[in-house]
């Protein structure tokens, strides 16, 4: 029918609301095509190459990587029908308490048509609810479910991968619906269109794809893979003290930090609605991937060596790693609080000692407090906190350091990311601000 076709003025309108992009991230289309190639040789390289079977050594011959090689070719013994069922069973579970779980409601950002996206606010509750159904389990049928994820660890990764993938593929087919009679035209990502198909389906077309009021986005960004780390951690623990009859020091120096922070990440879920990635990126396969698969697979990899290969350290070092991701975590949380607090309510009575420069969009810096010590000082609590988790796992391989090597580069370009759009926000007055603030990580050296 004639109503159902964009008008002239729809078509405007989407124009205008959706201009094309100019700006590529990671070098476009080449950059694109080599993110996901490498990420899934990555996956395959740390497992294959770090497990009860194969030990856990870099490799470097070529007989080791003929080896993986062979290993990966062989999909039937990692492409398994039953954890694809069990992963599909796990993230719909989540989207379940996703609209059952009662909570507050909070608005998101406002967007470049004037409107604000609503958000639930109930992912603490929903893990309060999967913990308290996972004890269930265990009361009925034991251990034996928590040694089932460890055993078959790489099937569920290989299922996520799988899962996550063809979550990207949807949302971007999805982004090219027309919109209803009189309807808005579909918001895209400033970065996600670029009209290049590889591009956008890995950087992301849409910005905030919805199935209802399911907002894909948020959703997957803090529950499926946040949730998974945790229980793919307790797994891992439950598997060596199967094995030795306890679980040793390091697994608890490991595992605990990191459970923490998943609770942290959900205790202040709502402040997830101010980052670049639901503000600014669109959904596609690097979020997608990254939210279901390289979180819960990669940064579970201490938990997972340690349940083949028990480290036991001596008082004093368990005192340092431990005093280490403390004083870290204390860094990252104090001074994301202390912004936090500052961007509601720059006039709390609290935050009076609290110096700032004003600037001509509006916006105050604050130049004081954790935030005068360096501008991204909360990045530096977050890496030496994840460092800390990697020292639990000894010296006798490096590749438990990949997580803190990976976090590295992330908050690096973080960091590059933040700095271009502020300099292009504020303009002179950024300059002012980094005269002020000279640092950007840690005070006095860099």
């Amino acid at each position: 029918m004639e109503g159902s076709k964009p008008t002239k003025s729809s078509g405007n309108n989407a124009t205008l609301l959706n201009p094309r992009t100019t700006h590529r991230e990671f070098f476009g289309f080449p950059g694109s095509v080599a993110v996901m190639t490498i990420t899934t040789i990555v996956l395959y390289v740390w497992y294959f190459s770090c497990s009860e079977a194969t030990g856990c050594q870099l490799p470097v011959t070529k007989t080791q990587w003929l080896a993986i090689a062979a290993h990966a070719a062989d999909y039937r013994s990692y492409v398994s029908l039953e954890a694809l069922a069990y992963y599909a069973l796990w993230w719909s579970w989540l989207a379940m308490l996703y609209f059952v779980i009662p909570g507050r409601t909070v608005q998101g950002v406002v967007l470049r048509n004037g409107q604000r996206l609503d958000y639930p606010i109930n992912g603490l509750s929903s893990f309060l609810v999967t913990l308290c159904t996972a004890t269930t389990v265990y009361s009925k049928f034991g251990i034996a479910p928590f040694l089932w994820i460890a055993d078959h660890f790489f099937q569920l990764a290989a299922a996520s991968y799988i899962f996550s993938t063809s979550q990207a593929l949807f949302v971007y087919l999805r982004s090219f619906r027309r919109p209803s009679s009189g309807g808005q035209p579909v918001m895209l990502a400033l970065a996600g269109n670029s009209g290049n198909p590889v591009y956008d389906f890995f950087i992301g077309r849409e910005l905030n794809p919805r199935i209802g009021s399911l907002d894909l986005k948020y959703f997957n960004e803090l529950r499926p893979g946040i949730m998974g780390w945790v229980v793919l951690n307790v797994s891992f623990a439950i598997k060596q003290y199967h094995t030795l009859g306890y679980v040793s020091n390091s697994m608890w120096l490991a595992i605990v930090p990191q459970i923490c922070y998943c609770i942290d990440t959900l205790l202040f879920e709502s402040k997830v609605l101010t980052t670049m990635d639901i503000t600014t990126d669109g959904f596609g396969w690097m979020l997608s991937f990254g939210d279901l698969t390289w979180v819960p697979v990669m940064y579970s990899l201490q938990a997972r060596y340690l349940a083949f290969h028990p480290v036991h350290h001596s008082t004093v070092s368990t005192v340092l790693i431990a005093v280490m991701a403390m004083a870290s975590f204390l860094v990252f949380r104090l001074s994301n609080s202390e912004k936090n607090a500052f961007r509601i309510n720059p006039s709390d009575p609290s935050l009076s000692h609290l110096r700032f420069i004003k600037t001509e969009s509006g916006s105050k810096l604050l130049v004081s407090g954790w935030w005068g010590l360096a501008r991204h000082i909360n990045y530096t609590g977050d890496w030496m906190y994840g460092l800390a988790q990697c020292l639990a796992t000894g010296f006798d391989t490096p590749m438990t350091y990949f997580f803190s090597a990976y976090f590295l580069v992330l908050l690096l370009h973080r960091n590059y990311r933040d700095e271009c759009k502020c300099r292009e926000k504020y303009k002179k007055d950024w300059d002012r601000y980094c005269e002020l603030v000279p640092y950007m990580f840690i005070p006095y050296v860099i």
